[in-house]
């Protein structure tokens, strides 16, 4: 299994390169931000910088949307930084939250979202494409250019999507059954579009605090439910709060929801997140020591995952992903 760390661009920027570099040192594999431009800094103008300070590690949003970005500036941007350090980005992509939100727009279409992915990859790989009646392409790319371009979701119809048309599947929390319930449907989608299964590659990303404190650990990434439940929220409102489409085990907890404030958003300590109780930190984080992480991740990797991402927003981030590189992934299979 490979271990991606994710990392909100706060600045200064040059501690998120650092935290990078020394996270690859230690046996990361992936390295992700935020990109949500007026609550962080600018995820595209440190890619470099990081890419520089690494030799093997990828880099990429998690998650950009084609909503604040134009499409062919996407691909633009992870066309050049791999030709600049090889096929060393990816694009994870999704119909957008805080970058959005904040701006008081709302996410975009999955219709949207799909033609995005297709044009994105296209042109980041060097090959035409059609963008409304007019035909482009970059010249500039080289033979053999990748961008793989992983969509994140939770509900039915964006899971169908994933299965459709995705090169890999983000979803943004770690509870198994969760895991196993979407997993299984990209999968069926994947087979029902005639691909095969198991080239989508699955990646879980959720915060892993590495402690014996298990309340403190709790408090530090309360946040992490309160941030799900915007995506929750909308699925309620789709399909209702007692749906046999989405489980409760998803949907149940965000009935004391009242409002989300996205200045605090990705924050521990935010006030609007309290309603999210312990049971659903436990099941949606991972918690504990490094024997308790091993445990999860063991889990998690027998369920199909190929990559769990750290989300590491709370007060340990260097001694989370220290413990990781130390303690977690040398003991994993």
């Amino acid at each position: 299994m490979d271990i991606g760390l994710v990392l909100q661009t706060d600045p200064p920027a040059q501690t998120v390169v650092d935290r990078m570099a020394h996270a690859e040192e230690l046996g990361f594999t992936h390295g992700w931000t935020f990109d949500s431009h007026l609550l962080w800094q600018e995820p595209y103008v440190i890619y470099p910088r990081i890419l520089e300070r690494t030799s093997r590690m990828v880099v990429g949003p998690m998650v950009t949307n084609p909503a604040t970005r134009d499409w062919t500036v996407i691909a633009s941007l992870h066309a050049t930084l791999n030709s600049m350090f090889g096929n060393r980005t990816i694009c994870g992509i999704g119909r957008g939250d805080s970058a959005v939100r904040v701006q008081g727009r709302p996410p975009t279409t999955l219709g949207r979202l799909e033609a995005s992915m297709h044009v994105i990859r296209e042109l980041a790989e060097g090959r035409a494409v059609d963008l409304e009646g007019t035909t482009v392409q970059i010249p500039w790319v080289p033979d053999g250019a990748a961008l793989p371009v992983w969509m994140a979701g939770y509900g039915p119809k964006a899971l169908d999507l994933v299965g459709r048309a995705a090169d890999g599947f983000i979803l943004q929390l770690a509870d198994p059954y969760l895991v196993e319930w979407t997993v299984k449907s990209v999968r069926a989608a994947a087979e029902a579009a005639g691909r095969d299964p198991a080239e989508i590659t699955i990646c879980v990303a959720a915060p892993a605090y590495v402690s014996e404190d298990l309340g403190h650990a709790r408090d530090q990434c309360r946040w992490f439910g309160g941030m799900v439940g915007n995506h929750v929220a909308d699925l309620v409102t789709r399909y209702g709060e007692a749906s046999a489409a989405v489980p409760a085990a998803l949907t149940g907890y965000i009935k004391d929801r009242d409002g989300y404030d996205y200045a605090h958003h990705g924050r521990a300590g935010n006030a609007s997140t309290t309603f999210v109780p312990d049971e659903v930190v436990d099941r949606f984080c991972l918690l504990g020591p490094p024997a308790a992480q091993r445990e999860r991740l063991a889990e998690l990797q027998a369920l199909g995952v190929d990559q769990f991402a750290v989300y590491a927003m709370h007060d340990a981030v260097d001694a989370t992903v220290e413990a990781y590189g130390t303690e977690v992934i040398p003991g994993l299979a």
